[in-house]
């Protein structure tokens, strides 16, 4: 313990002795850490409130316990760590909440300044020597700024795959303007459902072929080669001065650790709020399988710049955001979320905002029970919004937890009245929503829209095997305008046995023709589907099947609203008997079809009057 610790430690056990605050604390970023922490006099450090109110709850004084946040940000450059209550009391619960008609911001960012202009008219600035390993990602006024990239909208086509159809390949001549350091680049790989996101080690212009500096797509599967999918796949290239053609396009040098940024003519950067993110996540709850955290609660709180590195080798994505560790392992890892629970219970987040986010958003993650999600806005994250669970991979006495101990799974848990949307900026494998091995989540009435790839993925077993995931229901989201850049998913993707789960009253739309080679649907049940109902939902202006089934067994769909493409039937059964699928009931109307427009305008208004009814995150924000 250093001594600054120690200088805290002293001051909170006298102010518990004298009773000098009450069961609600105060904070401000105008406050003083020499303050009692009353409404009158605030304290300023939002870390010494958390450790104000633990010593509080564990001195059992009170079961309930308020920390009050003023408008305005507070700054860390590392997360807040919350471990369990040492309290006696049964039902001890802390809440952060913003005072009312205040916007407290917790922030892991930094703000850029010292910039000056450059001959060629663009603006450059030195980084502060804090430690800072690389920038990602940069953001204007609170605006994700464009990483320099080549082509600035569309992509580029490999011309051919090298020999090994791993690390090379081959390119047109002038496809590209040719970086003056390629070591500085960075290479963006489409893959059908995922990317890889990989540095250049070379790129030969007279043999016209760029090298990646390890292997592109994941190792672990020996069907990611460069040209599996197609032979001309997808890709573009970030981070290269020469690329810079557009205002607010920048991009980092590693050499001189120096941004360079091309802005209006009109703007000086000294009127800008420019930030990098600096804190590798935001807020951590960090419960044990033997002693858990719970009721703890955040409201109207803003979760704002979090920042996550790609490995030196790469960056190989699987499936929403799960990705190739690159070594021997056989488990996957999974990109990092900013604010992360692990064995707690009763944890709550309501009207908070969660954006620019450099990895995933929120992750109520092993052994999470009873948390809820409410009425709260993700926008701007880099992989995915909130998740749910956990995969297959952990071991617990010496095999596969979901085998030895079962009763672990996370279960019980809500994600209602959300808005979703600009997830995967970075990682366009990310989903919305990803709930993995759950028991009884509920997914209701939430907006999930522009999206990469799927909006809600719930499931995680690509086989029929038998595991705690059952019970979950999925009931009365609006999703569209998703799978904008990947291929082979959907409104909703659904994987693995999960036995009496429901998928109703969900209005799904826009779901365009994909540039990959697998297509993708309003909803993909994957492999193992058995038992499930497909209930009251609307689905339209979907290029492929509304629905499609993979590798299913016996399911139901009841009463649904199925409006179809020319030339698509309204549900596609892949390896799937179609016996199987009990169909009753639904409305299927191909478009041309007479009636096809009003039936169509009509169940757009019954959905949508439904959803008027529902409180929502702009309703009440």
């Amino acid at each position: 313990m250093d001594m600054k610790q120690i200088l805290i430690g002293c001051f909170l056990n006298v102010l518990i002795l004298f009773g000098a605050f009450s069961r609600d604390i105060y904070v401000s970023p105008k406050g003083n850490n020499q303050f009692p922490g009353t409404r009158e006099k605030p304290i300023q450090s939002i870390l010494m409130a958390k450790q104000m109110a633990y010593q509080y709850l564990q001195s059992n004084k009170d079961e309930k316990l308020t920390v009050w946040l003023s408008d305005g940000i507070y700054s860390i450059t590392e997360p807040m760590v919350f471990e369990p209550f040492e309290s006696t009391l049964n039902h001890a619960s802390l809440l952060f909440k913003a005072l009312p008609g205040s916007k407290p911001i917790i922030s892991g960012g930094l703000q850029i300044s010292n910039w000056s202009k450059r001959k060629d008219g663009l603006w450059e600035c030195n980084l502060p020597n804090i430690g800072i390993q690389g920038v990602r990602e940069l953001f204007v006024n609170g605006k994700r700024a464009t990483r320099a990239r080549f082509p600035n909208n569309d992509f580029l086509r490999v011309k051919k795959a090298g020999e090994d159809k791993r690390t090379n390949f081959y390119f047109e001549k002038g496809d590209f303007p040719i970086p003056s350091k390629s070591q500085h680049v960075e290479l963006v790989f489409m893959h059908d459902w995922s990317i890889t996101r990989i540095g250049v080690k070379e790129i030969n212009v007279e043999a016209g072929q760029l090298i990646a500096v390890d292997q592109i797509g994941a190792k672990n599967l020996s069907f990611f080669t460069i040209d599996n999918w197609e032979p001309h796949p997808r890709y573009f290239l970030e981070n290269s001065m020469e690329f810079i053609d557009v205002d607010f396009e920048w991009a980092y040098l590693p050499d001189s650790k120096k941004i360079v940024i091309k802005l209006p003519k009109s703007k000086n950067p000294a009127t800008l709020n420019i930030v990098t993110p600096v804190s590798e996540g935001l807020v951590s709850l960090l419960g044990k399988e033997e002693k858990r955290i719970q009721n703890i609660q955040f409201d109207g709180i803003t979760f704002q710049y979090a920042k996550w590195n790609i490995p030196t080798t790469g960056y190989s994505g699987l499936q929403a955001t799960f990705f190739d560790p690159r070594n021997n392992s056989q488990e996957w890892n999974v990109i990092p979320a900013a604010v992360t629970a692990t064995w707690s219970d009763r944890l709550v987040f309501s009207n908070c905002n969660f954006k620019n986010l450099g990895g995933n958003g929120l992750w109520l993650g092993a052994g999470c029970r009873q948390s809820v999600v409410s009425n709260s806005l993700f926008d701007d994250i880099s992989g995915n919004g909130i998740m749910i669970g956990e995969g297959q991979d952990r071991q617990k006495n010496g095999t596969n937890w979901y085998k030895s101990a079962p009763e672990q799974v996370a279960s019980d848990n809500r994600i209602e009245q959300c808005i979703i949307k600009n997830c995967g900026s970075q990682y366009f494998c990310a989903v919305g929503i990803w709930a993995g091995l759950t028991s009884k989540t509920t997914i209701k009435n939430n907006e999930i829209y522009n999206l990469p790839y799927t909006g809600i993925s719930i499931g995680w077993m690509w086989s029929t095997e038998t595991t705690p995931c059952q019970e979950n229901i999925i009931d009365g989201n609006h999703i569209h305008h998703i799978m904008n850049s990947l291929s082979d998913g959907g409104g909703i993707y659904m994987l693995g046995l999960q036995p009496k789960s429901i998928l109703k009253n969900n209005h799904i739309h826009d779901v365009k023709k994909n540039a990959g080679s697998a297509e993708s649907n309003g909803m993909f049940l994957d492999e193992g589907i058995t038992d499930v109902r497909v209930e009251n939902n609307l689905i339209y202006n979907i290029a492929k099947s509304p629905i499609r089934f993979h590798k299913a067994t016996k399911n139901i769909v009841e009463g649904n609203f199925l409006f179809c493409q020319d030339g698509n039937p309204p549900i596609r059964y892949n390896r799937t008997k179609e016996e199987d699928i009990q169909k009753i009931n639904n409305e299927v109307l191909v478009k041309g079809q007479l009636g096809y427009g009003e039936v169509l305008k009509m169940a757009i208004g019954d959905f949508s009057n439904k959803s008027k009814n529902r409180t929502s995150y702009k309703s009440s924000n």
